[in-house]
This record gives structure tokens, C-alpha cells and sequence, in this order.
């Protein structure tokens, strides 16, 4: 038995995101709580899904792919980085380590491992904060640096509100929890 990654089926992933938010040539443009960023969550957590991983999203829009463990309350194993891009940002930059966590219980499943801990793959919103300055503010409100409310009131340049476009982009897929 090899733990090697399918490389073909994570490749797959990979490019299929590098088809939503073209940029530059080879480059993306998924700005935070953009068209294209709620088009990338939402295929996202339908690959999780796919892959029967239980998904939550927090008030900050940060989404949380989860795959039990044997111990159901040991603390979770999280891999994952972001989904959103800088304006011209490279198509492996974040989303590399979100799939490669995916990938991760994918292959896990393929080979009946069960793991102790839970692994749990996240997404964490305006990780780049390319659109709504600081970075890492989603992030950040998760292990307490921010209140939620705090990033809800943040705007971009055009004056638009953090917790309005979140509300905005939100599908039936990535609909978050309300603030807490």
C-alpha cells in the first residue's frame, strides 16, 4: 500500500480551479468575495462534500471541511490555506495547500485509513487581503485576534462592506453561521 497522493485526481482539482477568475495570462484574479471567489468556495466545498467530509462555515466565511477520526473529540488536524488570490496572483499560490488537504483524506478514503484525529481542511477568507485590508483577518477573528463584527464593518476601496459582501456571495453552499 502506497500513501502517495493521486497525483492525477489532485492535478484535476488544480486545474479545474484555475478555470474560474482568469487574470493575466497563467494567473488568477479571485478577489475576496468576488463572482469568482463564490464560485471557487462553492466548487470547493461540492468536492467535499463529494468526498463526505461534513462542511462548516464560521460568521467570517472561513469554511471547514471535516473528516472524523477515530476519536471524535481529539483536536482536529488542520491543513488548508485560501482560496482567494491578489489581483494578478498565481494559480498554485493558497489553493495548492487547500486541494493538496483535500487530496489528503481523498486518498485516505480510497485506502480504508481510518486516522485518531479528526482531519479538518480549511478555507480562511481574505487570507491574501488583496480586497479588504489587513490580510488574514478571517483567519484571525477565528483564534480570537478579531472580533467578527470588527471584520463585518471592514471596506474595500470602493466602500463596500466586508459583512455585506460576504451576505452577498453566499450561496446555499457557503452560507456562513451568523456572528457569534
Amino acid at each position: 500500500m502506497t500513501l502517495a497522493p493521486d497525483i492525477d485526481r489532485y492535478w484535476s482539482t488544480i486545474e479545474a480551479s484555475a478555470r474560474i477568475g482568469p487574470g493575466r495570462p497563467g494567473g488568477l484574479s479571485r478577489l475576496t468575495l468576488s463572482d469568482a471567489d463564490r464560485d471557487m468556495r462553492d466548487l470547493f466545498v461540492s468536492w467535499c462534500r463529494d468526498a463526505s467530509l461534513s462542511v462548516t462555515i464560521d460568521a467570517c466565511g472561513n469554511i471547514f471541511a471535516r473528516r472524523d477520526g477515530r476519536d471524535p473529540d481529539a483536536a482536529p488536524v488542520m491543513i488548508g490555506s485560501h482560496l482567494d488570490t491578489q489581483v494578478d496572483g498565481g494559480r498554485f499560490d493558497g489553493i495548492a495547500g487547500v486541494l493538496a488537504g483535500l487530496e489528503i483524506v481523498r486518498r485516505l478514503d480510497d485506502l480504508d485509513i481510518a486516522t485518531h484525529r479528526p482531519i479538518v481542511v480549511a478555507n480562511w477568507t481574505n487570507e491574501e487581503g488583496a480586497r479588504f485590508s489587513p490580510p488574514m483577518v478571517a483567519s484571525g477573528a477565528f483564534v480570537g485576534a478579531h472580533d467578527p463584527g470588527w471584520v463585518h464593518d471592514l471596506t474595500d476601496d470602493d466602500g463596500k462592506r466586508f459583512g455585506d459582501e460576504l451576505a452577498a456571495s453566499a450561496t446555499s453552499a457557503t452560507r456562513p453561521a451568523p456572528p457569534g
